[in-house]
């Protein structure tokens, strides 16, 4: 299934294409297709070079380690996640490497990183949905994770999967049109809230 972005403006095709699934197919990722995604975040833009990103994932051939990364989503996320063959959760270095001094671009880049992988797995067939419905102190402690690092966000992984198969509610979000707001209510000039003539809408 596709849902092609209705867009203002021409962009890459890949950015039309790539959208955030509930229902994933039970295919297996491919594990070259995995070494190419995390090839792809590691390649991401980040402030000096940091890299503040790691990623925790579990795929269901593993699962030990998918139910636990599983506990550290919320129950909403868990019920159409749990279908996915890989899932996963972001975590951010708060501080810069090497130093006490605090990375404020730390969730900005590993946003990115996340980014890269969305956008790779779209050229690759596949699809990944990040969520913020997770349990980030759970996350630490099902994974030990240190207390320098945060966990950001969840994500899943696949290949897409029938709509149909998802509850009602579900799959009416599924199924519904893509809608984003316009870049004109986000790209200023000027002063806050002032449209950037280039994006202000024609007379």
């Amino acid at each position: 299934m596709e849902k092609l972005a209705e867009t203002h403006a021409p962009v890459p095709e890949l950015v039309q294409r790539r959208w955030s699934p509930r229902a994933f197919s039970s295919r297996p990722v491919e594990p070259e297709k995995l070494r190419s995604l995390f090839e792809a975040a590691r390649w991401a833009a980040s402030s000096g070079n940091t890299q503040p990103w790691s990623f925790i994932i579990a795929t269901k051939d593993d699962p030990e380690n998918f139910g636990r990364v599983l506990q550290a989503f919320n129950e909403n996320n868990q019920a159409w996640a749990k279908d996915a063959p890989l899932i996963g959760l972001s975590v951010a270095a708060l501080n810069f490497p090497g130093s006490d001094k605090p990375n404020r671009f730390a969730f900005h880049d590993v946003g990115q990183a996340a980014a890269t992988l969305a956008i790779t797995a779209t050229d690759l067939g596949l699809q990944l949905h990040q969520m913020g419905g997770i349990f980030p102190d759970k996350a630490r402690e099902i994974f030990g994770v240190p207390q320098d690092y945060e966990v950001v966000a969840g994500l899943a992984l696949g290949y897409p999967g029938d709509a149909n198969a998802l509850p009602e509610k579900l799959r009416e979000r599924e199924l519904a049109p893509r809608q984003r707001k316009p870049a004109a209510e986000f790209v200023f000039t000027g002063q806050w809230g002032k449209t950037a003539p280039v994006l202000a809408p024609k007379s």
